[in-house]
């Protein structure tokens, strides 16, 4: 069995960039989402997928699974875009990431979608993240050959109304990690691109409330992404799990008169994959068993099990017990002002808890819209925590509309 699995890889790669760009920071060594490995954080291999990709939902401190549909939903909730107003719509997003610490990495995400008639859609969705250029050294640091680590994600949705008030959608992708390449390290150990797929399922339902001259729109949302087989980056038993994680949400839009209304939403998140255990030790050093396996101290249960035993087993596998499950959520605040459906001002808050990867940061953002065509939206992002990597984050999307004729 495993103690580090090859998802740890992205860490090693993100702390050698951290480690040559910016040494107090690196003191903290913050893996490739931001979080703190000091604690107890769940690791999974290529992150990216869970990261926020637009402008709009990032700017609400990452709430979405139940705001209004629009081109981004085959993100946030795949039953969402059934519900969509326009006829045809594309939109492109770009984020410079950890941008105080390197200045070559990035995400991007392009998505679209179709309506198909007056109760489905179909969209589609292209992620890319570039790691940047590095220097890859092996274990005992001799030179490996430069390369752009990188990880793209392609897929397509398909969402249908059920009712007046509830969709349904479901997703599919591929997903193609490469963290270094088909270099491989002086003891002859090879390396080369991960592949999997994942797939999303999600409900979506709205429904006016208070009819009147202040009219009221609810939602809720529920979606679980990225459900799908392992990844390896070496060998067949070297398997690590993808992002597979649970989203619930709900929001609440009030409209105060034919040009102004404002939106709050609230989400909750969790990975649907092994928590971490705890290792037997002696003076520091990690105690086997007769076979050659560390030794978990219980309750903690081994983290390398089958994909569905990951997922369901999520949620009663932390070792510190049901207090440990609850510091596992993380939770998102947002909300949305518009006026005459125009120009939008956004804020949020997302918090997770500091034993879990600590990231808390308050978000911010505006909207603009152009003969009901064209979109512009921008985000930013305020940590807590000083000199964390995710600091002035920024996050700018273009969208470009087709009405319904």
């Amino acid at each position: 069995m495993k103690i580090a699995s090859s998802a740890v890889l992205t860490a090693v790669i993100f702390s050698w960039i951290c480690l040559t760009s910016l040494s107090a920071v690196a003191q903290n060594s913050p893996i490739i989402s931001g979080q703190d490995p000091e604690n107890r954080v769940i690791t999974t291999a290529v992150p990216f997928l869970n990261f926020a990709p637009d402008s709009r939902h990032s700017a609400m401190g990452d709430a979405g699974v139940a705001t209004s549909p629009d081109a981004f939903s085959a993100h946030w909730n795949a039953g969402k875009l059934a519900f969509v107003e326009n006829d045809m719509a594309f939109s492109l997003s770009y984020s410079p990431w950890l941008g105080r610490l390197v200045n070559d990495m990035f995400v991007s995400y392009l998505t679209g979608y179709k309506r198909i008639d007056d109760v489905s859609s179909w969209g589609f969705d292209i992620r890319y993240f570039n790691m940047g250029d590095i220097e890859l050294t092996d274990g005992i640091g001799n030179p490996l050959g430069e390369f752009t680590p990188r990880d793209l994600a392609i897929g397509g949705t398909y969402s249908r109304k059920l009712s007046e008030n509830l969709g349904l959608g479901i997703s599919a992708r591929f997903i193609h990690s490469n963290l270094s390449g088909n270099i491989s390290s002086a003891g002859g150990a090879e390396s080369r691109p991960g592949i999997s797929v994942g797939t999303d399922v999600g409900v979506y339902y709205s429904k006016e409330v208070f009819p009147g001259d202040k009219t009221g729109t609810f939602s809720w949302g529920a979606t679980i992404t990225n459900i799908g087989p392992k990844i390896t980056y070496n060998s067949a038993e070297d398997l690590d799990f993808i992002p597979t994680n649970l989203r619930l949400g709900t929001a609440y839009k009030v409209n105060f008169n034919d040009f102004n209304s404002i939106t709050f939403a609230f989400d909750i998140n969790k990975l649907l994959v092994p928590s971490p255990p705890i290792y037997r030790t002696e003076d520091g050093v990690i105690v086997t068993d007769p076979d050659g396996n560390p030794i978990i101290e219980p309750p903690g249960r081994d983290p390398n099990r089958p994909l569905l035993s990951g997922i369901f087993g999520s949620f009663a596998d932390a070792p510190g017990g049901f207090r440990e499950e609850m510091q596992e959520l993380m939770l998102s605040f947002g909300m949305e002002y518009t006026y005459n459906n125009v120009f939008a001002l956004r804020s949020g808050y997302f918090y997770e808890n500091p034993n879990k990867g600590g990231r808390r940061y308050f978000t911010m953002g505006v909207g603009f819209l152009y003969k009901e065509t064209l979109a512009f939206d921008f985000s930013y992002l305020v940590p807590q925590i000083q000199n964390h990597p995710l600091a002035e984050t920024l996050r700018i999307s273009l969208t470009y509309n087709i009405p319904t004729k």
